[in-house]
């Protein structure tokens, strides 16, 4: 029923990457805060320690009250791992915080909400926290981990668990594969309750709390299945003292594909944690990701843009970002695609990369040449174009007046917009305002 040690460590470390992803990762799931995902938890009937999002220091102060507990924690809400060893853009050390009173809360809460929470996973510009979660303290007898994700080669959702929980499960996958068992789970049939009681007992759980772990997995398998949710993860899911079975920290990610029957979940999105540019990209239908180079690109086809970006970095240059057009894009597609691109100050140079197939030349013309005149380009525009409609696609750009550098070969383009982001780059360190003619 289990699969082998290799396995698991590999699937063990995926888990832990696909909730922690990188903020220039291609993603296809939706993330949701902390507290989101306790109350989602709550109503598949999962127990979490009893807690509440505060958006003011008065709230937070309000809920510690409420709790009425003297052991208490207040964590930020930010969508990034590493928040106890975050730093925020005021100085202050440490998104999550334990604390005693109401008015310690409160004072916590003031140093959290309105900054910026820089992590290892953030990157330098940090991510804005706009509410706190409060909760209790509670002290577990053991800590697991638990997770389900889907597995290619598995072709369904698998479950990974260990008895080493609270730590991160790539080091548990690295020093003690034993202590990480997986379990694949037929889709049709889905997770049984032999099954959650073999893995409560493979893990660890003792004696009295087995029936209640295997219900507490079974719970997470329906919320699974029935949110679409490409992951759940529960790092640590806690025996307690009395042996009741806690949830204490969730990661829940859901298929963007399953936003049409996911509305409720969609609709928990927070746009403030996400790169304006990927959401603005998302609403046309364009595939962004924004990097940290200075040539801006727009390609058709993410194996053209893949290979664009990389004959970039042969050239010295450094692309600004991912942009695929697909092979649906209209001219509108196509401005909207500029903006993004130049709205990004970093970048001091265009290259656009088009081989037409499915997607016809003379159509990304038109959207060249109306970005140009509708968004006053300022920045130097290379254009190699390449199969359906290009003769027209010439034609077009030749005789709209526009100073637009068409190059047929792909090296020697991407040349010329290396040299153009150079210049203007020492330009702009000399103060010296360049135009191109």
């Amino acid at each position: 029923m289990f699969k082998s040690l290799r396995s698991a460590s590999a699937l063990a470390a995926r888990a832990s990457m696909a909730a922690r992803a990188p903020t220039q990762q291609q993603k296809r799931f939706l993330n949701i805060h902390e507290y989101l995902s306790v109350d989602l938890l709550r109503k598949y009937g999962i127990n979490a320690p009893r807690g509440e999002v505060a958006k003011t220091p008065q709230e937070a102060f309000e809920i510690a009250k409420r709790l009425g507990s003297d052991d208490l924690v207040i964590k930020a809400q930010v969508l990034a791992g590493g928040r106890g060893k975050g730093t925020f853009d005021n100085g202050f050390k440490g998104g999550v915080k334990t604390f005693s009173t109401p008015e310690e809360g409160q004072q916590l809460a003031e140093k959290m909400l309105g900054h910026k929470l820089v992590t290892k996973q953030t990157g330098a510009a940090g991510k804005p926290c706009n509410a706190v979660y409060i909760c209790e303290r509670k002290y577990a007898r053991n800590e697991y981990y638990f997770a389900i994700l889907m597995d290619r080669k598995a072709a369904g959702p698998v479950v990974v668990a260990s008895s080493e929980g609270g730590v991160d499960i790539e080091t548990v996958a690295k020093e003690n594969p034993d202590a990480i068992v997986t379990m694949p789970v037929d889709i049709k049939v889905g997770l049984t309750k032999e099954q959650a009681t073999e893995l409560a007992t493979r893990v660890g759980f003792s004696p009295v709390a087995i029936d209640s772990a295997a219900d507490t997995f079974m719970n997470l398998y329906k919320l699974f299945v029935e949110k679409d949710a490409t992951q759940v993860e529960i790092n640590p899911l806690s025996e307690a003292s009395d042996h009741q079975v806690l949830c204490m920290d969730a990661k829940l990610n859901f298929d963007d594909n399953a936003d049409f029957r996911q509305k409720d979940v969609f609709a928990l999105r927070d746009f403030t944690q996400e790169d304006s540019r990927e959401t603005a990209a998302a609403k046309h239908h364009l595939n962004y990701i924004g990097l940290d180079g200075h040539i801006g690109c727009l390609v058709n086809g993410a194996g053209l843009a893949m290979a664009t970006m990389d004959i970039i970095q042969l050239h010295g240059g450094k692309p600004a970002n991912f942009l695929d057009v697909g092979g649906a894009a209209t001219p509108e597609t196509v401005k909207a695609a500029f903006e993004i691109i130049t709205s990004d100050p970093q970048v001091t140079s265009a290259f656009v990369n088009i081989f037409g197939g499915i997607m016809r030349c003379d159509i990304i013309a038109e959207g060249i040449i109306a970005a140009a005149k509708e968004l006053d380009l300022k920045i130097p525009l290379v254009v190699r174009l390449q199969g359906t409609k290009v003769d027209e696609a010439k034609k077009l750009i030749a005789e709209s007046g526009l100073r637009i550098f068409a190059n047929d070969d792909l090296d020697l383009a991407a040349q010329k917009v290396v040299k153009f982001s150079d210049i203007v780059n020492t330009a702009k360190e000399a103060d010296i305002s360049v135009t191109f003619n």
